[in-house]
């Protein structure tokens, strides 16, 4: 009866194995390219680091008071 109310009779659908294969290749490869991403990121940031200043600190903030409109 289980298997009535799922829609199918027999073994697994091979188009929906290879699905779930291609789907779990796709998982793997963005892991990769996400651990290679957070390696490449903590490099940066130790190079960063090293040059003892951050961009936020080197960027000038003497920014000069703009004076009120006339209303």
């Amino acid at each position: 009866m289980a298997k009535a109310l799922l829609g199918y009779v027999g073994g697994s659908d091979p188009r929906l194995l290879a699905e779930m294969r291609r789907l779990q290749q796709r998982v793997q490869d963005l892991e990769s390219e996400l651990v290679r991403i957070q390696s490449e990121n903590d490099a940066l940031n130790a190079a960063a680091a090293h040059h003892g200043e951050s961009l936020l600190d080197s960027i000038d903030l003497d920014v000069p008071q703009a004076e009120p409109a006339l209303t």
